[in-house]
C-alpha cells in the first residue's frame, strides 16, 4: 500500500474533514497546509497529485495517537525517516488502543484470518527470530476491518 492510500483509508474510518486532519498533523508538531493536504489525497492520476514520503505519515500516525491517546509526558517521538507495514501496523494499534484480540477481531471482519502467534510475530523488533514482515494484504485487510467496525457503527447510530 502506499502512504497516500493509508492516509485516506484512515481519513475515510474515522470521517476526519480537513480541518481534523490539519490538527492531527499539529499534534505532532507538524503544520501542513490544505493545499499538501489536498495534494496528498487526490488520484495519482491528477496533475496536483503529490506522494506523501514516510517521515510524513509518520508524522500523521504520531498525531493521531497524541490525538486518540493524548500526549505524552516530555519528549514527543521522532517521526521515523523509513517506515513499513509493521510500523504502520503498529502505530494504529497504539492509537486505537487495541489488543491482540481487538485485532484478530477487526481482521476477521474484513474475512482475514491470522493466529495470535501469526500477529504477535508482526510486532516483534526486526532483530527478533520470531519477527515477521507485514505484508500490503495483512495491512489493507485490517484497515477494511477497521472502515467494517467504525463506519458501520456510524451509519447504525
Amino acid at each position: 500500500m502506499t502512504n497516500n492510500d493509508v492516509l485516506k483509508k484512515i481519513r475515510y474510518i474515522f470521517d476526519y474533514g480537513d480541518a481534523k486532519m490539519m490538527e492531527i498533523f499539529s499534534q505532532a508538531n507538524r503544520e501542513v497546509s490544505r493545499s499538501d493536504l489536498s495534494n496528498w489525497l487526490k488520484k495519482e492520476e491528477d496533475s496536483d497529485f503529490q506522494n506523501l514520503n514516510d517521515e510524513l505519515l509518520a508524522t500523521f500516525l504520531n498525531g493521531l495517537i497524541n490525538e486518540r491517546r493524548g500526549k505524552r509526558e516530555g519528549e514527543q517521538p521522532v517521526a521515523e525517516k523509513k517506515l513499513t507495514n509493521n510500523l504502520i501496523f503498529n502505530k494504529l494499534k497504539i492509537a486505537l488502543n487495541f489488543k491482540a484480540e481487538d485485532i484478530l477481531e477487526t481482521l476477521e471482519l474484513a474475512s482475514f484470518s491470522m493466529s495470535k502467534h501469526e500477529l504477535s510475530a508482526l510486532f516483534r523488533k526486526p532483530t527478533h527470530k520470531h519477527y515477521r514482515e507485514c505484508k500490503d494484504q495483512a495491512l489493507r485487510n485490517f484497515l477494511k476491518g477497521l472502515q467494517l467496525r467504525y463506519r458501520s457503527a456510524w451509519s447504525n447510530q
